[in-house]
């Protein structure tokens, strides 16, 4: 079972009190975007083998949105931080890096 930390209460969490809510750090477009942009943001999202940054509510507590940094093979988690994140904490970013050598993140466009 999935077991993740809300960075807001800092409670341990089983996945029975989540609910999950896809891909995190997308960039959100206006509505003077171009159809691509629109169809790009809606449909085409990133279904890894390895590491993964998800979007999660603490739906049965303190009901916010966080960050999850997790391997989608191992469910591995690397770590928890809140959604008004731009970008992962570096702590998190060095954590992976360690355990995954060669890895790197890349910023969405």
């Amino acid at each position: 079972m999935l077991t993740l930390k809300c960075p807001y209460t800092g409670i341990m969490l089983d996945e029975s009190e989540l609910e999950a809510g896809g891909e995190a750090h997308l960039k959100r477009y206006g509505p003077e975007s171009s159809d691509d942009d629109f169809e790009s943001y809606l449909f085409m999202r990133k279904n890894p083998k390895g590491v993964h940054f998800e979007r999660w509510r603490h739906a049965y507590g303190s009901g916010k949105w966080f960050h999850v940094a997790r391997c989608t093979q191992t469910l591995e988690v690397f770590g928890t931080y809140p959604a008004q994140t731009l970008k992962p904490p570096q702590e998190i970013l060095d954590i992976i890096a360690e355990k995954r050598p060669g890895w790197s993140w890349d910023m969405p466009s």
